[in-house]
């Protein structure tokens, strides 16, 4: 390679792993998995060890990690959160080992697991837990101590008053990441990709109340400041931490003996998937602290500890067939059926195609043999076929036109990939419509929640929204845990969601992409469903802010012969399909607002009501139109925005003396 093209390589390597990190660190939305990044990362380091020449301040090499985001409040670490350095093989170990040695022939290295998850420092005063924040880019993070007094393992108060800092990783439980997903598919939530990216999404919302039925946890591996004590080990520390009430490091291990730190390391790599928590890797440090003083430190790594990167276990297998699910927000996922093959402890027999471009771009048949991995320890996935073994009698896969659960015919998004069934009686989807017909925001029925729906299901009493208004009142009464007084509640209520607007029954509906905005502007619109139900494309986009993708959505929905049967029992047992006018005063009229952060007392639905009840429209998004925003606390690019376009900015005080005058 010439010296042009070596400097263009890197040049491309630092901007992939720029755009890589703020995809990881920031968004907690990686394109890449982590062992890509690292192949990327270790690269970079070769080549710029090689040519000095092209050394950048600005490269990823320099750095320790990403950005702090806006919505918490900045925090200055007083002893900066640094990275570790990588190492991929038996060779590089033993070069950082042998390196150690040469300070102290007779050196300790302690093992610990590398949890994947998200790095925070917890401030103690006088034993009193008063600061938590995130690793941010090591030298600022972000305030999440509201969020951080959730987790149950972090005390509040420690055993001691003592003024400390420690340094540990949250993380999600698999067990707690399994079932936040299934509750996830049961609302038609967003789905996490693994439990890392569930935990530094939880962490990061703003809610704390949220964050709380997250179950997260922490382990803590570093003392990061102490006043008044000092120790020998690293291991006195971890001591130290425990009688103070802190949950460290797990079972980690001493070691003088490299072929036995070794073989540990490997043995528990292959033991990963029998943990509760994900592992990448493992970390080697130095025992002693004094040691590690005498090491150093550079800029944004230590020099006395390492981080044994796991290479993510790939196998060969074969496609015996392709089969389709349908989820419970109405996707049919494509499923590969796999001759049977161990892979990270567990045995593999099926993995997820995702979508049918993601078969077609790769060309994966029937019977051909193809690498088979686990996305994020949890997942198995296709990640390449290869077609030198590919069988003359391989199958290309053919989707469906209908739904396999129901019959229905399926459609497919104009923006994005996936293909659904509409059909609201499915029954793949029940349990997930039943849920979300019943919740507060649609028909509000008080004590229809998951654990009476699946009683209900599991009896074979409902199999539709419209049978919930058919339901025997004594057969209800004669499920567990009900009795005659909760059967009697839940009629009353039923009773009650007949009553309610018909902006309610489409949302609960839950028509694709319809959501409580929108379907506050069709109820508004178009007076009655079955107005609805007969306007085309064109009529349909004349309402605000309902684009050709909505309209497209309710154009399917409707076009349902269950769904148009779903709705003719609705009305036969009294359901409301008309709009009902809530708008009590003309104080708003003509003027659109934005709502932006927290605000002190009103929640955000509250704001938006009040707003609409008094003749105003609720956006969005900031533009010249925009004629107030209604601001609270963390608000962010809206705020910002607003201020650019000259919009009125006034906080939750002036918006009620604005309702009082």
């Amino acid at each position: 390679m010439t010296k042009a093209e070596i400097q263009a390589e890197i040049e491309e390597l630092r901007n992939k792993l720029e755009y890589n990190s703020y995809r990881y660190y920031v968004l907690d939305d990686p394109e890449i998995d982590d062992y890509e990044y690292d192949m990327m990362f270790a690269r970079l380091k070769e080549l710029e060890a090689q040519y000095p020449e092209f050394d950048s301040p600005t490269s990823p090499t320099k750095r320790v990690g990403g950005a702090a985001l806006d919505r918490f409040e900045k925090v200055t670490h007083r002893v900066p959160l640094k990275s570790l350095r990588d190492v991929f093989s038996r060779e590089e170990l033993c070069a950082f080992l042998d390196d150690m040695r040469a300070f102290d022939s007779d050196a300790e290295f302690v093992l610990e697991y590398k949890i994947d998850g998200l790095s925070v420092s917890l401030e103690y005063e006088n034993g009193i837990f008063v600061r938590g924040a995130t690793r941010g880019d090591g030298i600022v993070g972000e305030d999440v101590t509201e969020n951080l007094k959730t987790v149950k393992s972090i005390p509040l108060k420690l055993t001691e008053p003592v003024n400390i800092i420690v340094r540990g990783e949250v993380y999600m439980p698999k067990s707690s990441f399994r079932k936040l997903n299934d509750e996830q598919e049961i609302s038609g939530g967003k789905l996490f990709a693994n439990p890392r990216n569930a935990a530094a999404g939880s962490l990061r919302l703003l809610d704390s109340k949220t964050v709380a039925t997250r179950r997260l946890d922490i382990f803590i591996f570093n003392l990061q400041y102490i006043e008044g004590k000092k120790f020998e080990t690293h291991t006195e520390t971890f001591d130290y931490m425990k009688k103070l009430g802190f949950v460290v490091s797990r079972d980690y291990l001493v070691f003088r003996d490299s072929d036995e730190l070794y073989k540990a390391i490997i043995e528990r790599g292959d033991r990963r998937d029998e943990l509760d928590f994900d592992i990448d890797g493992a970390v080697i440090k130095l025992n002693s602290l004094s040691l590690r003083e005498r090491v150093g430190e550079l800029t944004s790594i230590p020099k006395w500890a390492v981080a044994y990167k796991y290479p993510p276990e790939v196998k060969p297998t074969v496609v015996k067939d392709i089969v389709i699910q349908v989820g419970r927000t109405g996707a049919l996922t494509p499923t590969a059926e796999l001759e049977p093959v161990r892979l990270a402890g567990t045995t593999v027999s099926r993995a997820t195609l995702h979508n049918s471009d993601f078969i077609s771009e790769r060309d994966i048949r029937i019977g051909d043999t193809v690498s088979v991995r686990k996305a994020g320890e949890i997942i198995p996935e296709i990640i390449s076929v290869d077609k030198s073994k590919r069988p003359a009698d391989s199958v290309k896969f053919e989707f469906p036109e209908f739904c396999p659960s129901c019959g229905e015919r399926v459609y497919r998004d104009q923006d994005e990939a996936v293909i659904r069934c509409t059909n609201s009686s499915c029954p793949a989807q029940l349990v997930r419509v039943l849920t979300h017909f019943a919740s507060r925001d649609a028909m509000n029925i008080d004590g229809m929640g998951p654990a009476v729906i699946e009683l209900l299901t599991q009896a074979d009493m409902v199999h539709g929204i419209a049978d919930l208004y058919s339901l025997d009142s004594e057969k209800l009464a004669a499920l567990p845990g009900l009795g005659e007084k909760s059967a009697e509640k839940l009629q009353k209520s039923l009773g009650n969601s007949k009553k309610l607007c018909l902006s309610r029954l489409l949302y609960g509906l839950g028509i694709h992409h319809i959501g409580q905005k929108a379907a506050a502007i069709l109820a508004k619109k178009f007076k009655t469903l079955d107005e609805l139900m007969q306007a085309d494309c064109e009529r349909l986009t004349e309402a605000d802010d309902i684009g050709e993708v909505c309209a497209d959505s309710i154009i399917s929905f409707f076009k349902s012969e269950h769904n148009q049967e779903t709705v003719a029992r609705l009305m036969a047992v009294g359901v409301n399909t008309s709009y009902i006018d809530t708008q009590t005063g003309e104080k708003f009229a003509g003027m659109t607002f934005v709502l932006t952060g927290t605000l002190p007392t009103l929640g955000r639905k509250e704001a938006s009501e009040l707003i609409e009840r008094n003749g105003g429209k609720v956006s969005g998004s900031v533009s010249k139109k925009t004629s107030i925003v209604l601001a609270g606390d963390n608000a962010g690019s809206k705020l910002e925005k607003a201020r650019e376009c000259g919009v009125k900015v006034i906080d939750e005080a002036e918006f009620m003396n604005m309702l009082s005058e």
